[in-house]
């Protein structure tokens, strides 16, 4: 199978017109969260993806709420925060927001890594997680110089072993990838990556 995966979109019209192009030679499309900014327009974000025609799974960033991307998907776009979905024999799970909570204040969607550690606990199995935080020690360094991921990431990888992991929300740090035991983890960033499965 192969996958086009990203995060981070931003509502970048042109960065949306190179994801829709790209799609056309993907079997799924992976979102992992921030389709809009600071909670603005989630349907006019989703409307930009809207010509996506493939099976498309995300999780919400910090920058969109779980009902304003799940009111303002269009057909065809499964959403995922604290639950998991099947796509052509693949388990997928998913979870959004920022973990732990950010400094960014009222409008970013935030959970406390105990909130973030119960979502992930019902997740058995997932050859994909899609995380919008990436986990600690791995694609998280902020420009600061500071490890900012999440623990409950990534104890959630080392228990589950998914083949991948996509993640983004640490801009500093799109197109860093590393390990977690056998599992490979991204994070992606708002351009084109192809993955096959």
């Amino acid at each position: 199978m192969r996958i086009l995966a990203f995060s981070d979109l931003h509502h970048s019209r042109r960065r949306a017109e190179a994801l829709v192009a790209a799609s056309r030679d993907a079997d799924l499309v992976i979102g992992a969260g921030d389709f809009c900014n600071m909670r603005d327009n989630a349907p006019g974000a989703m409307s930009l993806l809207a010509n996506i025609a493939r099976p498309f799974v995300m999780v919400p960033g910090n920058a969109e709420s779980l009902d304003e991307l799940t009111d303002a998907a269009h057909e065809g776009m499964t959403v995922l925060h604290g639950s998991g979905c099947e796509v052509a024999g693949l388990k997928l799970f998913g979870l959004g927001y920022g973990v732990p909570v950010t400094p960014f204040g009222d409008w970013s969607c935030d959970l406390t890594e105990e909130e973030a550690a119960a979502m992930l606990a019902p997740c058995e199995r997932a050859d994909i997680l899609i995380s919008h935080s990436p986990p600690k020690g791995v694609a998280d360094v902020a420009s600061t110089g500071q490890s900012v991921g999440s623990l409950a990431v990534h104890e959630a990888i080392e228990r589950v072993q998914p083949r991948l992991v996509f993640c983004g929300h640490i801009h500093d740090s799109w197109g860093v990838e590393g390990q977690i035991g056998a599992t490979r983890v991204i994070n992606l960033g708002p351009e084109p990556n192809f993955f096959e499965l």
